[in-house]
């Protein structure tokens, strides 16, 4: 029962993150690239820990902590960016 809800779910984040790739390339303008980008960062994060329930393993729960710090630090780079045109003061 597990694994079929597992990959149900799966399927749906799967279908998510092919949205969020849309708004990615398509997106008006570059805060809702940005915003598309973060949210991805959390679907694929959902993936990993799905993945890692399916599989029964917690290497992919370590992945998916770092693919979180990963995306926290990108996103707060790219907006940092996009108000002051520097990152580095």
């Amino acid at each position: 029962m597990l694994n079929s809800v597992i990959q149900i779910t799966l399927f749906m984040v799967a279908l998510a993150l092919a949205l969020n790739l849309w708004r990615l390339c398509i997106g008006p303008s570059l805060p809702d690239r940005i915003l598309a980008l973060d949210t991805m960062y959390i679907n694929s994060i959902a993936v990993l820990v799905l993945f890692g329930m399916h599989e029964r393993n917690s290497l992919y729960f370590e992945a998916a902590l770092l693919v979180a710090v990963m995306g926290f630090v990108g996103t707060v780079a790219l907006s940092k960016y996009l108000l002051r045109g520097d990152i580095i003061e």
